[in-house]
């Protein structure tokens, strides 16, 4: 497990910008696992520039996005099918038929998991799989106690993560209670990860993961037995890490 340390939010974008390009460029057809939430939106935004300069083409890439709400229509500002049209896909030539989100309306729910689960299986290995982590050590929406060996699934969002989250919408309340996630299982799965840390808010969980053992109660931890793993952290979410690295 690689530990990039960077001073800042922008220095942060510019490194898992330029990790992204370098690790996908020779390849002809990518396949690449995103993330929702605050921390990539810097990322999105420079793989949008580049694109505008004619510089990178999205029409090989096939792309898995980790979760999405059960809930949420496409078109509500909150889903992460939204997010994720709004901060990259309208602006670069992917094609529609090659993303790939987990959809939190599905009739049949299970269905739905197992699906996403053969559609990775079909068009994977995924190449990269970009990261965050929730305060509460969770990455996707693999909450402490999941199973390190979980599929694809539904699962309940904790307290910790429905009030984090909740300063993207009107109140907790509005905060969906389950959602779709890749499970663990799919993620150690994929060739490289690169998890994006920003924040002294997330200082303790950033600590766990790095110096504590690894534990089903701390899902983040797992990635330390990664092949290939990096992380990529402003110096405020690393302030409680004490491994040298």
């Amino acid at each position: 497990m690689k530990i990039v340390r960077v001073k800042d939010y922008e220095e942060l974008s510019d490194r898992a910008f330029s990790y992204l390009v370098e690790n996908l460029k020779d390849k002809d057809q990518p396949v690449l696992g995103l993330a929702t939430g605050s921390t990539p939106e810097g990322m999105y935004q420079r793989l949008i520039q580049k694109y505008e300069n004619k510089e990178l083409s999205f029409k090989n890439v096939t792309t898995f996005n980790l979760d999405e709400y059960v809930g949420l229509h496409k078109t509500n500002e909150q889903s992460y099918y939204y997010y994720m049209y709004d901060k990259l896909f309208n602006h670069v030539d992917i094609k529609n038929e090659n993303i790939h989100l987990p959809n939190g309306m599905a009739t049949d729910l299970n269905k739905e998991c197992t699906e996403f689960e053969k559609a990775i299986k079909e068009k994977g290995p995924i190449d990269v799989q970009v990261l965050g982590i929730g305060v509460n050590g969770h990455i996707g929406f693999n909450e402490p106690g999941t199973s390190f060996t979980s599929r694809t699934q539904i699962v309940q969002l904790g307290e910790s993560t429905r009030k984090s989250n909740s300063r993207f919408f009107d109140s907790i309340d509005d905060v969906p209670t389950r959602a779709i996630t890749m499970g663990i299982g799919t993620i150690m799965d994929c060739e490289k990860i690169v998890l994006l840390v920003s924040g002294e808010n997330k200082a303790d969980a950033l600590a766990r993961l790095v110096d504590g053992e690894v534990a089903e109660d701390s899902p983040a931890s797992i990635l330390q037995h990664h092949a290939d793993a990096t992380i990529i952290a402003d110096d405020a979410a690393l302030s409680k890490v004490q491994t040298k690295y």
